[in-house]
């Protein structure tokens, strides 16, 4: 296991050392969780399809609970709202 110390900055930009950077180049995706007190980063490229998929349906969740919440939606009737579902 490596171990490295690194900071963020104001702007909430953080540095991975140098010794870390090994098999990521600039332009890589990272995906970032959040588990508790621990920050775990993976670059997109070596994660499952399933995965990404699972995690894009989870953010176009996230944002519509959010405009649900903002007051951001339409009411219709169940019919109506299967009929919208087939079209994706």
């Amino acid at each position: 296991m490596n171990i490295a110390v690194t900071k963020m900055s104001s702007k909430g930009q953080v540095v991975i050392p140098s010794e870390m950077r090994k098999g990521i180049k600039e332009g890589d995706k990272l995906l970032i969780i959040r588990n508790n007190g621990q920050l775990i980063m993976k670059k997109t490229s070596d994660l499952d399809e399933n995965l990404k998929e699972d995690i894009e349906f989870a953010k176009e969740t996230e944002k519509a609970w959010q405009e649900y919440e903002k007051g951001n939606f339409k009411k219709m009737s169940a019919k109506d709202f299967l009929e919208e579902l087939e079209k994706w």
